[in-house]
């Protein structure tokens, strides 16, 4: 008969668990938390890439490796007498009742933002008297998840524009205070406030700031390297070609590429 799901978990616990036994694996008996920090980022950006690509057997492979770091920290947790998986599962199972009172409660809400505000007014109520709202954002996150992460929560508790145009407008203010910056320090702080500002109008047009500065990364790579195929088709080389000759070489990567 084909194994439950909860037998597949479990045998997934027990492949850990071996793995970690003294007669397991040399490799990951000796990982600690430390040592698998880099593995824990790597995956997540796999895991963003396979998103990205829109492959779902990527998708569903690179979770699995996801998860195989969690459970190894949570393992390692256990060995240690902290916690096991099990109360990670117990913690966040507690944690989405206490901040869906709309689902599991009587709460009513009206929209998304409602349910936003709703969102971080809980979370507020698990932290410490006294504690930011900004308490515990992790620092290692990208510059640029960072700021939307910061302006969601405090959009949450309503310090925000009423209007996405007003932060456009303050967009054209901040490009205006770059243009008038006399030192390079001015000129760094000026540029920092126009990609924070830009952070804040892609939160409002619900745009993934990291998934749309990727993409777009992706669209450069591709015309750039149609353009160096094209030179090579036509025996040419764009050292030395004027900056028009290159934008026409551009435009006609882009037909190509999309």
């Amino acid at each position: 008969m084909p194994k439950k799901k909860a037998d597949k978990f479990a045998e997934l616990k027990e492949i850990i668990a071996r793995l970690r036994d003294p007669s397991g694996c040399p490799w990951d008996k000796k990982q600690t938390h430390a040592s698998l920090r880099p593995f824990l980022v790597e995956e997540s950006y796999e895991v963003l890439e396979a998103l990205d690509e829109g492959s779902p057997e990527k998708l569903r492979d690179e979770l699995g490796d996801l998860l195989l770091q969690i459970l190894l920290h949570a393992r390692i947790a256990e060995e240690s007498g902290q916690f096991d998986v099990d109360d990670v599962i117990d913690s966040i199972s507690r944690k989405l009742i206490h901040r869906h009172p709309h689902v599991f409660g009587d709460k009513r809400t009206r929209d998304v933002a409602e349910v936003e505000q709703s969102w971080q007014a809980l979370k507020q109520e698990e932290k410490p008297e006294g504690e930011s709202i900004l308490t515990g954002m992790p620092e290692q996150m990208p510059a640029l998840t960072y700021s939307q992460s910061m302006q969601r929560r405090v959009a949450g508790v309503g310090f925000d524009w009423q209007k996405v145009n007003e932060i456009i407008d303050k967009l054209t203010e901040e490009v205006t205070e770059l243009q008038q910056a006399d030192t390079q320090h001015e000129k760094g702080n000026e540029f920092g406030d126009i990609l924070f500002t830009l952070a804040n109008i892609a939160r409002r047009l619900d745009i993934d700031l990291e998934t749309a500065l990727r993409s777009a990364n992706q669209r450069f790579y591709r015309r750039f390297t149609q353009m160096e195929e094209i030179c090579r088709q036509r025996g040419i080389t764009l050292v030395g070609m004027t900056l028009d000759k290159q934008n026409e070489l551009w435009e006609e990567a882009k037909q190509n590429t999309g």
